[in-house]
């Protein structure tokens, strides 16, 4: 083995089975590591079949380790290689393996699954354990709701990893917006390794030449996430638009590349016939688009949700409530701080509703109409906690205000 670097490696670990959401997270954090630090590299590890669709910036890279996708009862399949989920789960465990033997970075975070799936990750997190390298669980800032999370780590044995293995646990979020562990019954030495560093600020990439332009009309822009699971929402402003042409302002429809293609080619025929409704497949730099946007409307995913605060958008969720109550927990919580407005899908959804609710969007009050301290200060945390772990930045990068965070975590 080679000796140890000088320069720092920081690897991240996504298992990305569906949806864009992990991978966009992980993304989102390399891209400051580097912008922060000159002299260091950001190697990501994902099994998304669209990680070559973005754009990375310098010095940060990604391994494609091979593709699985949930079924609908649970289990978990090849993505597209021929063989038995065994067989690809065991390949994906070697890959990840050795490339953190091979790539020896000075921090390992793993981004939500903490043994990763179906345990991939456990032997590469002991390995590292041997070696000191600091590692780190990176939570969004909610998981699921606490009467099926609990189940499920007590099968997955997550709290003996949190544990024995992680040194720090970083939650992606505020504690006086949600709380990921909250109804859980963890030891109070798993909470002391937590850190709240604020939600994740998004900015506008450069444009590119040639690029595509913005709407030269005001627009609201609708985003379905991946867009494996929203097609409800699709249908729903769409039925809204051909009910009511009155609808002030246009939409701009982003389907995500997971949605079916024959519902693809349903919404779109849907939406050339509407006068005020124009639609994509997939946009890399959904930044520019909520940039330009008057307002959103969204299932209100952890990306999505940390784009509408950093570009302070008025914005209505209407949430999932499976196969996870993740973004249902989300979005009220937020619409209780006056942070966005909320529309349930009920199961009916009347298109006097949602129409309703589209020309009530503009007039609504902008997330920071609300003074929540320390919102979007993610991406200035993780960069400071991070650093303390780096040979590249060591002496000045302790954070001044981690250990007031930690303690309000803590609930102190």
């Amino acid at each position: 083995m080679s000796e140890r670097p000088t320069s720092g490696r920081v690897l991240i670990y996504s298992h990305d089975t569906f949806g864009l959401g992990h991978l966009r997270r992980c993304r989102a954090i390399a891209h400051a590591l580097v912008e922060r630090y000159n002299n260091l590299s950001v190697l990501i590890l994902s099994g998304s079949p669209i990680v070559g669709s973005f754009d990375f910036r310098t010095r940060v890279d990604f391994v494609r380790i091979p593709g699985v996708i949930k079924l609908r009862n649970g289990e978990y399949t090849a993505l597209n290689l021929h063989l038995d989920i065994d067989e690809i789960l065991g390949m994906r465990a070697s890959l990840i393996r050795h490339t953190a033997e091979i790539y020896q970075p000075d921090l390992f975070i793993v981004d939500k699954e903490p043994l990763g799936l179906r345990g991939e990750v456990r032997e590469t997190l002991e390995d590292l354990k041997r070696r000191g390298v600091p590692l780190v669980l990176g939570l969004r800032d909610v998981m699921d709701e606490p009467a099926l999370l609990a189940p499920e780590w007590e099968r997955k044995k997550v709290l003996p990893a949190l544990e024995n293995l992680y040194d720090e646990i970083w939650v992606y979020g505020l504690p006086q917006v949600c709380d990921p562990l909250e109804g859980i019954e963890v030891p109070q030495s798993v909470r002391d390794k937590m850190v709240y560093t604020g939600y994740l600020h998004r900015t506008v990439p450069p444009a590119v030449p040639h690029g595509a332009g913005l709407p030269e009309e005001p627009y609201i822009l609708v985003t379905a996430g991946g867009g494996g699971d929203g097609e409800a929402l699709v249908d729903w402003v769409l039925r809204a638009y051909e009910s009511d042409p009155g609808i002030p302002y246009r939409a701009v429809l982003v389907f995500g590349p997971f949605m079916q293609p024959d519902l693809q080619a349903e919404f779109m025929a849907r939406a050339e016939a509407l006068g005020k409704v124009e639609a994509t497949a997939f946009e890399s730099r959904m930044e520019r688009l909520m940039q330009g946007a008057v307002g959103v409307v969204a299932m209100g995913g952890y990306n999505t949700f940390c784009e509408i605060l950093s570009f302070d958008k008025k914005a209505l969720i209407v949430p999932r409530e499976t196969p996870r109550r993740e973004q249902t927990i989300r979005a009220a919580r937020a619409e209780e701080l006056g942070l966005v407005s909320v529309l349930m899908d009920d199961g009916v959804r009347d298109a006097g509703a949602m129409a309703a609710a589209l020309r009530r969007l503009p007039w609504q009050a902008p997330p920071s109409a609300v003074v929540v301290p320390g919102l979007l200060d993610g991406l200035e945390s993780v960069n400071r906690l991070a650093g303390r772990h780096l040979p590249v930045h060591k002496a000045t990068c302790v954070p001044a205000n981690v250990e007031p965070i930690r303690r309000l975590a803590a609930g102190e």
